[in-house]
C-alpha cells in the first residue's frame, strides 16, 4: 500500500532512532522507498520485462481456494488470513453497503485477501430472507476477469443476512452467538471480527453499544470502520467522539475517508519524499499557491434533501479536501523506533491543521447552481426534495493559510462544486517566477510553472515546463512532462479506494484513517465559518448549470495570486502511438 511506505518499515528503520534534521529524515525515507518499491522478478512495464535481483513479494498457495493468496511482503504479512474472520456489515440494505462495501469485499476475496472461510454478515432493520438479500447486492458485484466471474457465486454464498434493531443488544447478541458457532467449527485458535458501519452517525452509538455488550470476540481483534460525516460541527463531533471513545479505544476505530485511499493521494508521499527534486522547493520560497479542486458535472439528482442538510463545505471540503491539504503541506514524518508507526503521518497532519486559522467569510465565495432549460437540467431549488428557498451552497471557494515557517504567506485554495463544466479532482501547485528571468529574457512572457496531480477521472501527474518555441523568434511556451497512469501502466488495475482501505483495516494499518484529534482540528477550522453562514443566512451566488461556477470565485483566487494560463489550463493525455512504444 502506498500510504504505508513511510510507516510500516519497523525492521528496516529501527536503528535510525529519533532522526533529527530534515535531511536525515528524508534520506532515511528515500532509502526505505527504494527497498520497498523494488520491482518483482519478471515484472512487466509497457510490455518490457525487467528481471530484478530482489522481490518484495512472495505468493502463498491456498489448497482450499481456486486462486492463490495475494502477494504478501515481509513487513505487511496478512496474519488474519490464517484466522477465522467474520465481517459484519451494519446497514447492509443501504446504498453505501450495496454500491461500495460489498463490491470491495468481493474484490478482496477474488484477489485472495480474505480467508476462504470468511463469513460476511449483513445486519439491518429491514426483514428479508437471504435469497432476496443476495439478489439485491448481486447486480453491484461486477467481476472484471473470468476467474472473478467464476468466484462470484461462491462469494455470494458467504454473504448472509440477519435483521434486528440497532439499539437491541439482544438482537445483536443472537447473531453473535450464531457466528460464535461458525467460528468454532473452523477449529482455529484465533477469531477476528470487523464491523463496518454503513449507517448514519445518529445510530453509531446505539449499535456500538449493542456490539460492545453482546458481539465482541474474545479470541482476536475487534475493529470498527465508521463512515463520515463525523459530526455536524465542533460541538456535535466532540459529543460523538466522547460517546464512541467511552466504548472503544482509538486503535479499534477506523474513521474512513475514501479520498485517502485514492491512488494519487497515496502517491503524494512517494512523490514528495521519493524524489530529491521536490523537497528543496516545497516551501514558500518557491511555491506561490496550492489549489485543491473537486468538481462534479452533475447536480444532486433527486437527493438534494439529503445534501441540503450538509452543503458542499461539510460534504467535501471539511473532510476530503482538507485531508489532501494536510498531506501536501505536512513535514517529513519523524521515524523513531519504539513508537506506533501508524501515527507518524497522522502526527504531522495534525500539526499542519493546528497551524491553520479559522476561515474568514471574506476569503470565501459561495454559489448555488441554476437550471439549464436547453439541456433540461433542473436547478438546485427545482429539486423537489430541497426545501423551498434553501440557501445551502452547492459551490464554494475558500482561501486558507498554513502559518508555519515552510508555508507562511502561501494561499491554499480549495474549490468544490456540483453541476460544473466537468468532473475533476486535482492538486495544482504553482511555482514562483524564476529569479532574474525578466532581465534574461526581456519582453518575453514566461508562463507559470505548475505541478499537477490528477486524482480523477484519469490518474496522472504532469509538470508544466517552459521551453523555447520552435523557430527564429525567442518565445517561451508551456509544455508538459506527463505521467498518465493509463498510458504508462497499461493494463495495470488501479485498486478502488474502498478496497485498499478495507485491506488496511484487516492488516491493522491506521495511517490512512482519520484520527480523533485530526477531526477536531478540522472542525475548528470550519465551524466558525459554517456558524456565520447559517446565522446570517448568507445567500449563495447563482451560477449556470455546466459553468465553471460564479465569476467571483475567479476574482478571489486571482486576488491571492493564482494565475490562469490562457483561461484554465486543460491537460489532455497523449494518444498512444506505435512510435511511442
Amino acid at each position: 500500500m502506498l500510504m504505508q511506505t513511510l510507516i510500516s518499515l519497523r525492521d528496516d528503520v529501527g536503528h535510525h532512532c529519533c532522526l533529527g534534521p530534515d535531511s536525515l529524515r528524508v534520506s532515511a525515507m528515500l532509502s526505505q522507498l527504494k527497498r520497498r518499491f523494488s520491482l518483482g522478478r519478471h515484472s512487466k512495464i509497457q510490455g518490457k520485462e525487467h528481471d530484478t535481483q530482489h522481490s518484495g513479494h512472495m505468493s502463498l498457495s491456498n489448497s482450499n481456494s481456486a486462486s492463490s493468496l495475494p502477494p504478501v511482503d515481509e513487513h505487511n504479512a496478512c496474519e488474519y488470513l490464517h484466522t477465522a474472520l467474520t465481517i459484519f456489515v451494519i446497514g447492509a440494505s443501504g446504498d453505501l453497503a450495496k454500491k461500495k462495501t460489498y463490491p470491495s469485499l468481493f474484490a478482496l476475496y477474488t484477489m485472495g485477501y480474505l480467508p476462504e472461510h470468511v463469513v460476511i454478515v449483513g445486519y439491518a432493520r429491514s426483514p428479508k430472507n437471504e435469497v432476496d438479500f443476495r439478489a439485491q447486492i448481486a447486480p453491484y458485484i461486477k467481476p472484471k476477469t473470468p476467474d472473478a466471474e467464476a468466484r462470484k457465486e461462491a462469494f455470494l454464498a458467504k454473504c448472509i443476512y440477519r435483521s434486528g434493531n440497532y439499539d437491541s443488544a439482544e438482537d445483536v447478541g443472537k447473531v453473535s452467538k450464531e457466528m460464535d458457532a461458525l467460528e468454532e467449527a473452523q477449529g482455529l485458535p484465533v477469531a477476528n471480527r470487523l464491523f463496518y458501519f454503513a449507517i448514519p452517525p445518529t445510530v453509531f452509538v446505539p449499535i456500538g453499544t449493542s456490539i460492545k455488550k453482546a458481539a465482541l470476540t474474545s479470541r482476536g481483534w475487534n475493529r470498527l470502520i465508521v463512515e463520515k460525516p463525523f459530526g455536524h460541527d465542533l460541538d456535535s463531533f466532540d459529543k460523538l467522539s466522547q460517546d464512541m471513545g467511552a466504548l472503544y479505544g482509538e486503535d479499534e476505530i477506523y474513521r474512513i475517508d475514501h479520498y485517502l485511499g485514492k491512488e494519487m493521494v497515496q502517491n503524494l508521499l512517494v512523490l514528495r519524499f521519493g524524489n530529491a527534486i521536490f523537497e528543496p522547493i516545497w516551501n514558500r520560497n518557491y511555491v506561490s499557491s496550492v489549489t485543491i479542486t473537486f468538481k462534479e458535472d452533475i447536480g444532486t439528482q433527486g437527493r438534494g434533501g439529503y445534501f441540503d442538510s450538509f452543503g458542499i463545505i461539510r460534504d467535501v471540503m471539511q473532510n476530503h479536501l482538507l485531508q489532501v491539504l494536510s498531506l501536501v503541506a505536512m513535514e517529513p514524518p519523524v521515524l523513531a523506533a519504539g513508537k506506533d508507526y501508524s501515527n507518524y503521518i497522522r502526527d504531522e497532519k495534525v500539526k499542519v491543521l493546528n497551524c491553520i486559522q479559522p476561515i474568514k467569510l471574506e476569503n470565501t465565495v459561495l454559489g448555488q447552481y441554476q437550471g439549464d432549460k436547453e439541456r433540461n437540467e433542473p436547478g438546485y431549488l427545482e429539486d423537489p426534495t430541497v426545501p423551498k428557498g434553501s440557501v445551502t451552497p452547492t459551490f464554494a471557494t475558500a482561501i486558507m493559510y498554513v502559518n508555519n515557517q515552510r508555508w507562511s504567506g502561501v494561499p491554499f485554495i480549495m474549490k468544490a462544486g456540483k453541476a460544473l463544466n466537468e468532473r475533476k479532482g486535482e492538486i495544482r501547485v504553482q511555482f514562483r517566477p524564476p529569479p532574474g528571468a525578466a532581465h534574461m529574457f526581456p519582453g518575453v512572457k514566461i508562463p507559470v510553472q505548475e505541478l499537477v496531480l490528477r486524482l480523477q477521472p484519469e490518474e496522472a501527474v504532469y509538470m508544466k515546463m517552459n521551453v523555447k518555441s520552435p523557430g527564429l523568434q525567442t518565445q517561451a511556451i508551456s509544455s508538459e512532462l506527463d505521467l498518465s497512469y493509463a498510458e504508462r501502466y497499461e493494463g495495470a488495475e488501479v485498486p478502488d479506494a474502498y478496497t485498499r482501505l478495507i485491506l488496511d483495516v484487516l492488516r491493522g494499518k491506521q495511517a490512512a484513517f482519520v484520527r480523533d484529534d485530526e477531526l477536531r482540528a478540522a472542525w475548528k477550522i470550519f465551524t466558525p465559518l459554517l456558524n456565520q453562514i447559517e446565522s446570517e443566512k448568507v445567500k449563495p451566488l447563482p451560477y449556470a448549470f455546466g459553468s465553471r461556477g460564479p465569476k467571483e470565485s475567479d476574482e478571489l483566487v486571482n486576488r491571492v495570486g493564482f494565475q490562469y494560463h490562457q483561461g484554465e489550463y486543460q491537460w489532455q493525455p497523449r494518444v498512444r502511438t506505435a512510435s511511442a512504444l
